[in-house]
């Protein structure tokens, strides 16, 4: 497969990571697989991810531990990843059943390419990560808000985006 980077499969669920400059080829390369509905398009910000936490509750057999030193509320510390994003593309084989999410890691910044000419679909959700998440698609024939409004600053999924102290909007106190 173009780009591949590695193959991974957890909780029955099929994981390929590819470069993100060859994506286009090896979502081209699936969909000629028979992978010929893209489901969803899903942008996960990791700021912060890995590093020390406050301790949470982790429920054992002897009872809660509180004190588990960087637990973050996790059974395990998590595992280090590669960079801060990862956008998550969700196949399915119609009719066989056979389901694939490729995934691509980008840091700040980055971009990746657009998949709507592979698969036409992906136009509102590469718009709704760019709009939720700042992740721009290179070659998006439309990459616009969708959720937000047109001046909306900033957005608003990311981890590092501001909680609070935001004027209300639409209070009449203009």
């Amino acid at each position: 497969m173009p780009g591949f980077v590695e193959s991974r499969n957890e909780r029955g669920e099929q994981t390929v990571v590819i470069e993100p400059e060859r994506l286009v080829e090896a979502c081209e390369h699936l969909r000629e697989d028979g992978f010929n509905f893209l489901s969803d398009v899903t942008a996960v910000d990791y700021f912060g991810w890995g590093s020390k936490g406050v301790a949470g509750y982790i429920g054992t057999a002897s009872g809660r531990n509180l004190n588990a030193p960087g637990s973050q509320g996790l059974e395990r510390q998590p595992s280090v990843k590669p960079k801060r994003f990862a956008v998550n593309y969700h196949l399915l084989a119609i009719p066989d059943g056979r389901r694939a999410r490729v995934q691509v890691w980008l840091d700040d910044g980055e971009s990746v390419p657009s998949v709507v000419r592979v698969w036409p679909t992906a136009d509102w959700h590469e718009r709704e990560a760019w709009d939720m998440m700042g992740i721009r698609f290179e070659g998006h024939p439309n990459l616009s808000r969708i959720l937000m409004e047109d001046d909306w600053e900033g957005h608003p999924l990311r981890k590092d985006y501001p909680l609070g102290g935001e004027p209300v909007r639409f209070s009449g106190d203009e």
